[in-house]
């Protein structure tokens, strides 16, 4: 007899709520669920795919320990009796900090994970926890805290005007995608700024930048808007600190001398700046990443808080708003020391007084290699691959190679895994109860909805959660970790929210926990130094930087290393979003590799004719750090002399190519997104 299980698909961050078949205990057919405020029915081809994504052939079901080079299966208990008795040797030999655990992300697409990784640190009592949140999107929360106190949301379905600043949506969040097409044809101005030409960029004004400079473009939008009187002048004299001294600052990046930064035409920024200024409201939706890694990355998210400050489109709807976050319980236990990388980067580890709770995970593989300030020697990696997915990856695999100890914990033997000591099998979400995506940071919805296990787990995976419980339990820390179902989970994290996990149960399709706040700066405020936005940041001054923000070339660029340029002369960009694939997972789904069967290297059809490169040849791309083998494909949708390549394959791994080095001063993060390259053909 079939079943309906309402759930949500956690297989991306967009997290849309799925309607579930299931007949005879197994999943049959999956549908996208009508009533979820934010898909309403749509799925994505991962969401469409989730019952090959359900019974992959390669699914890692037994707990595997490696002898001699080659696998074994061995019990929970041996698994956990060996990783317990090592950690206690390496705590006793060099301290709880030789211990670090890498999780994915800490918020968004697995909230018991994140809880139950910070509750084991700090029962064991490291401080380094790692996370790909140190170099993807916790450094836009960090420049919302240091401007407006508070992290605010962009609302893009009432907008009248919208800047895709280095967003591709029809790739990365289809259901904002179908809204802007659908607004443009009915008169919604549409700004796009990004090197390549998406299919956004070509019903609006698209603003072919090059990479790396997006503050320059971004102060050249600021001067136009400032000189030519554009301005909210009511809000700015109520409600921020800092604009005269902008005001200033500006004058330094008029237009044609931007023009020369970032090889978009004068007219066209004076246009765009306009347009952004006039039509109200007006909504900046950045990409995750590009405007972060790229050596500028604090400075240049500050940038787009300033210019919906000073157009006056915060706090109303259609601009940027607060939608409040659901209150969780919180798992973590104090430990004094900081980790790995907060001395080096303090105003990334703490704003506002308040300590993010991981380390910069850029300094782990030099901290392993140089046992500098200490040893690591054990490292537990879960939700995540950090042997494909951070940045330079041959150094990684020094570093991971190095450890005494690698344990991790996944549905699928990942390349970081064929690495490991020892892999133990995870349940995917569709084999366990938990709560829903954070629609609050990620889609601005304050909503909530409980994810339903659809299908008993393959073998004898478990839920994260209960694998720290029961090697804490292993290790004597069991009075940490009192739950023993996912149902005693859910509901103690929901215990301050006001939502209870029997209202979830009542209300398959979720709840609205509150309402998105338009009103924020009157009942919330803004809670920085000055009470009010911070234009100019005294914070960033007294720590050594930039208090406004400031164009900074690429640590590569032809104007800044103009000899490596003349050996490395193209502009290489990494990680451009992929429909089918969330980062490095989901290569191993028949139904993607036919929609996207391979990695390709896009360049611009002046840049094949000088390297006698032609589409689907084989080509090799180069930087100081490494080369891969791909294929490219020629198109006029990327900017001449720039070299765009995903990431996530590992038969190219874009990350063997980048430098883990070169990072933003101020937060550590790596500059990805503005390498030198070169490109030649393949000899057959």
């Amino acid at each position: 007899m079939s079943q309906v299980i309402k759930s949500d698909c956690i297989l991306c961050v967009s997290g849309c709520g799925i309607n579930a078949y299931v007949e005879d205990g197994k999943l049959v057919k999956v549908e996208g669920m009508p009533e979820h405020p934010l898909n309403k029915g749509g799925l994505c081809p991962r969401g469409e795919n989730l019952v090959e994504f359900a019974y992959a052939p390669d699914r890692v079901k037994y707990p595997m320990k490696k002898e001699n080079g080659e696998w074994k299966r061995i019990s929970w208990d041996e698994a956990l009796d060996t990783i317990a008795s090592k950690l206690t040797r390496i705590k006793e030999e060099y301290g709880a900090h030789a211990l670090a655990i890498f999780n994915g992300s800490m918020a968004v697409e697995n909230i018991e994970l994140a809880a139950f990784t910070q509750r084991f640190k700090g029962a064991f009592g490291t401080p380094n926890l790692i996370s790909v949140e140190s170099f993807c999107f916790r450094i836009r929360v960090i420049a919302h805290l240091m401007t407006f106190g508070r992290f605010t949301s962009e609302d893009p379905l009432e907008s009248k005007c919208i800047v895709l600043w280095g967003n591709n949506p029809d790739e990365s969040r289809w259901m904002w995608a179908e809204h802007i097409h659908a607004a443009v044809e009915k008169g919604l101005k549409l700004i796009v700024i990004d090197p390549r030409r998406t299919p956004l960029a070509k019903k609006g004004i698209h603003l072919q930048i090059r990479p790396g400079t997006d503050a320059a473009l971004g102060l050249a939008m600021l001067n136009v808007i400032i000189s030519e009187g554009l301005y909210d002048e009511q809000f700015l004299r109520e409600w921020t600190v800092g604009f005269d001294e902008l005001k200033e600052h500006v004058k330094q990046y008029p237009p044609e001398k931007v023009e020369e930064i970032t090889w978009v035409p004068a007219p066209e920024i004076r246009k765009a700046a306009r347009i952004f200024a006039t039509v109200k409201p007006a909504c900046i939706v950045p990409g995750t990443s590009p405007l972060a890694q790229n050596g500028n990355g604090l400075q240049n998210e500050r940038l787009l808080c300033i210019l919906q400050t000073v157009t006056g489109n915060l706090d109303v709807p259609g601009g940027w708003a607060m939608t409040p976050l659901i209150r969780l319980s919180d798992l973590r236990l104090p430990v004094d020391e900081e980790p790995i990388g907060a001395a080096e980067y303090p105003v990334f580890y703490k704003t506002g007084g308040k300590a993010v709770p991981y380390g910069q995970t850029v300094v782990f593989p030099e901290v392993v290699l140089s046992e500098k300030p200490y040893p690591i020697k054990a490292l537990i990696v879960t939700g995540g691959n950090p042997a494909l997915t951070l940045p330079d990856s041959n150094k990684v695999a020094e570093a991971l190679q190095k450890l005494d100890l690698l344990v991790v914990i996944n549905p699928f033997m990942t390349e970081t895994a064929e690495m490991a000591h020892i892999v133990l099998p995870a349940c995917t979400f569709l084999e366990k109860m938990g709560l829903g995506m954070v629609y609050g940071i990620n889609a601005g919805l304050p909503y909530v909805l409980l994810r339903k296990q659809v299908v008993e787990p393959p073998g004898e995976a478990w839920a994260d959660w209960k694998f720290w419980t029961e090697l804490a339990r292993k290790m004597g820390l069991g009075e940490y970790f009192p739950w023993n179902t996912d149902e005693e989970v859910v509901a103690h994290l929901l215990e301050p929210s006001g939502v209870t996990l029997e209202q979830l149960e009542e209300n398959p399709c979720g709840v609205y926990y509150d309402t998105k706040n338009y009103k924020a700066r009157e009942t919330f405020g803004f809670r920085t130094p000055s009470r009010k936005i911070e234009i100019y940041s005294k914070a960033l001054e007294e720590a050594g930087f930039d208090p406004l923000p400031t164009h900074r070339e690429p640590s590569q660029s032809p104007v800044r290393t103009p000899e490596l340029a003349k050996k490395y002369p193209l502009i290489l960009i990494t990680g451009a979003r992929m429909r089918e694939y969330t980062h490095s997972q989901l290569r191993n789904m028949t139904q993607m590799r036919r929609r996207a069967p391979e990695p390709l290297a896009e360049v611009h059809p002046s840049t094949a004719r000088k390297y006698d490169i032609v589409n689907g040849g084989m080509i090799w791309v180069e930087t100081r750090k490494g080369s891969i083998k791909m294929k490219a494909k020629v198109t006029e949708d990327i900017a001449p002399l720039v070299v765009s390549i995903p990431h996530g394959w590992a038969q190219a791994n874009a990350n063997v190519l980048t430098d883990i080095e070169n990072r933003d001063p101020i937060s550590g993060y790596p500059e990805l997104k503005a390498l030198l390259c070169r490109i030649r053909k393949t000899i057959p």
